[in-house]
C-alpha cells in the first residue's frame, strides 16, 4: 500500500483497519478528534473507556506521556517493544478524547512488524483498538474486517500475529494489571 495514500487519508481523519500482534485493529491519527470520534461510533465503544496508542518507537509517543522517573521509564521499556500496554500517566498535551475518564493514557510499543511499519510509514503514533463492535469478537483477517466495516474504513491487509489474546494491559505506577 502507498505510504503517500495512507498518510493523506489518516491526516484527513480517515480510519484504517490493520493487523496487529493478535486481531486486526481500527486507527487513526489520535490527534484528530473527528477521526477518533468515527472510530468509537463504528465500534459502537464508549468513549469514557479512552483508547490505546501504538507506535514503532518511543519517540512517537512522547506527546502522550507525562514526564516519567528514570526508573519508570526503563520499566515500561524493558517491556517493549512487545505486547504490554501501559497505562502511564498523560502529559498535559494529550487529549482528553484519547483519555477517555482517566488521567492515564494507554500506550504500546508494538512488536508486530507490520503494524510498526504502518506507524513508521504514516510518520505518527496511531490509536489502536480491535476490529469489532464492542463486545464482539475481533476481526483476524482483511476479509472480516471488510465485512463488518464496509467501505467505511481502509483495510490494510497482512498477516495477523501468533498472539491469541491482546495485550496486557497494565498500570504503570501502581503495578495493577487491568487485562491479562
Amino acid at each position: 500500500m502507498d505510504a503517500s495514500r495512507i498518510r493523506r487519508y489518516l491526516k484527513r481523519g480517515g480510519v484504517i483497519a490493520y493487523p496487529t500482534e493478535s486481531c486486526y485493529g481500527l486507527g487513526c491519527d489520535p490527534r484528530n478528534p473527528r477521526a477518533v470520534r468515527r472510530v468509537l461510533a463504528l465500534k459502537k465503544r464508549n468513549p469514557a473507556k479512552g483508547m490505546i496508542v501504538i507506535a514503532c518507537d518511543v519517540r512517537q509517543l512522547s506527546t502522550y506521556i507525562a514526564k516519567q522517573t528514570a526508573t519508570l521509564r526503563r520499566e515500561m521499556r524493558a517491556a517493549w517493544p512487545g505486547p504490554r500496554t501501559w497505562l502511564v500517566p498523560a502529559s498535559s498535551a494529550c487529549p482528553a478524547f484519547l483519555r477517555g475518564h482517566h488521567d492515564t493514557v494507554a500506550v504500546r510499543v508494538t512488536a508486530h512488524r507490520g503494524a510498526a511499519a504502518l506507524c513508521r510509514l504514516a510518520g505518527m503514533a496511531l490509536v489502536s483498538t480491535s476490529a469489532n463492535l464492542s463486545g464482539g469478537k475481533p476481526a483476524r483477517t482483511a476479509e472480516e474486517c471488510r465485512r463488518i466495516f464496509g467501505k467505511r474504513v481502509l483495510v490494510v491487509p497482512g498477516p495477523v500475529g501468533e498472539r491469541r489474546r491482546p495485550s496486557t494491559i497494565q498500570h504503570l505506577i501502581s503495578k495493577q494489571i487491568i487485562r491479562k
